[in-house]
């Protein structure tokens, strides 16, 4: 790990027990805006190929199968 990283955790480890459920909170919420970002980019994409007819579609199971 970085010597960045390991300072951050020591600086953590110094904070109030107040401080550390708010920190807690915030990267949640970070992490959270991340995912909801990342989701969204995957639906602008799929959205882009099915405009570009990139994507395929079947109700057939064998199809399915070989598309995998």
């Amino acid at each position: 790990m970085s010597q960045k990283y390991n300072t951050l955790v020591e600086e953590v480890k110094k904070l109030s027990a107040e401080e550390k459920e708010e920190l807690k909170f915030l990267i949640e919420k970070y992490l959270v805006e991340e995912r909801r970002e990342e989701i969204f980019k995957n639906y602008q994409e799929s959205k882009k190929e099915i405009e570009e007819k990139q994507l395929e579609f079947s109700g057939d199971i064998k199809r399915l199968k070989e598309m995998l």
